[in-house]
C-alpha cells in the first residue's frame, strides 16, 4: 500500500448518524409549515414530501445528485400548489438546512482527526448537503467536494475525480475512507484510489462485491 497524501471522508453516517438527524430535521420543517405556511402543509406528511422529492428527482435526473435542489423544487411545488410565492421556499429551505446540519460526531471522529491532521491533508467527500461549518468541523478539513459541486454522486468516477483536481493528487495517492460499501469502497476503487470500509455496526459486506482491503470499526483504527 503506498503511503497517501491525502484522505478522503465520507460524512453521513461515517462522521456522524445521519438518520436521526435527516428524521429531526424533517420534522421540524413539516412543524414550521404547519405555523406559517399551513396550506402548503395540509394534506403532506413526511412521507409525502419525500414522494414529492422523488417525482422530482424522476423528472430531472441530471440533477437527481443535488439533494438541495431536489429538496427546493419539491418544495416549490408544494408552495406553488397552495398558492404561495416561491420566493418564500428559500426560508423553508433555510429551516430545513439548519436543522440538518445539526449533527453529533461520533465519539472517535474529532480526537482522529485531528491526529490524521498532523500528517495528511483531509478532504470531506460527500454525496449529501450537510455543510463543514454549520456542522462545525470546518477547521478538521482542508477542503470539502460535494456531488453538487462536482456533477455527479458517488460511485460515480466523477466526485472522485473531481477531488483529484481539488487535491492535485494522483489517485494511488488517496485513501478513502466511508460506510457504503458501493458508493465510498467500490467507487474510490474504480477510481484508482484506496479505500477503507468503515463498519461501525457489524454488518456484512455485500457479497457482489469484491471484498475491501481493510475493513475497521472506528476512525481510531485508521491512525
Amino acid at each position: 500500500m503506498i503511503e497517501p497524501r491525502v484522505i478522503s471522508l465520507d460524512l453521513d453516517d461515517t462522521l456522524w448518524p445521519a438518520g436521526p438527524v435527516i428524521a429531526a430535521a424533517e420534522d421540524v420543517l413539516m412543524s414550521w409549515l404547519l405555523e406559517h405556511h399551513p396550506r402548503a402543509a395540509h394534506g403532506h406528511d413526511v412521507a409525502s414530501m419525500r414522494a414529492l422529492r422523488a417525482k422530482v428527482a424522476a423528472l430531472f435526473p441530471d440533477q437527481s445528485h443535488d439533494m438541495t435542489f431536489l429538496r427546493h423544487r419539491a418544495l416549490a411545488l408544494q408552495f406553488a400548489a397552495a398558492g404561495y410565492a416561491e420566493t418564500q421556499v428559500d426560508a423553508a429551505m433555510e429551516v430545513f438546512l439548519t436543522a440538518r446540519n445539526r449533527v453529533q460526531c461520533y465519539d472517535d471522529v474529532r480526537p482522529a482527526l485531528r491526529r490524521l491532521r498532523r500528517k495528511y491533508r483531509l478532504f470531506a467527500l460527500s454525496n449529501g448537503n450537510a455543510d463543514l461549518v454549520r456542522c462545525g468541523v470546518d477547521e478538521l478539513f482542508d477542503g470539502h467536494v460535494t456531488a453538487s459541486a462536482a456533477g455527479a454522486a458517488k460511485p460515480d468516477a466523477r466526485i472522485f475525480n473531481h477531488l483529484l483536481r481539488a487535491a492535485g493528487v494522483e489517485p494511488s495517492e488517496v485513501l478513502h475512507i466511508g460506510d457504503d460499501p458501493l458508493a465510498d469502497v467500490v467507487g474510490a476503487t474504480h477510481a484508482g484510489m484506496q479505500a477503507v470500509w468503515l463498519n461501525r455496526d457489524a454488518r456484512a459486506w455485500p457479497l457482489e462485491f469484491a471484498p475491501p482491503a481493510r475493513t475497521i470499526t472506528t476512525l481510531a483504527e485508521i491512525i
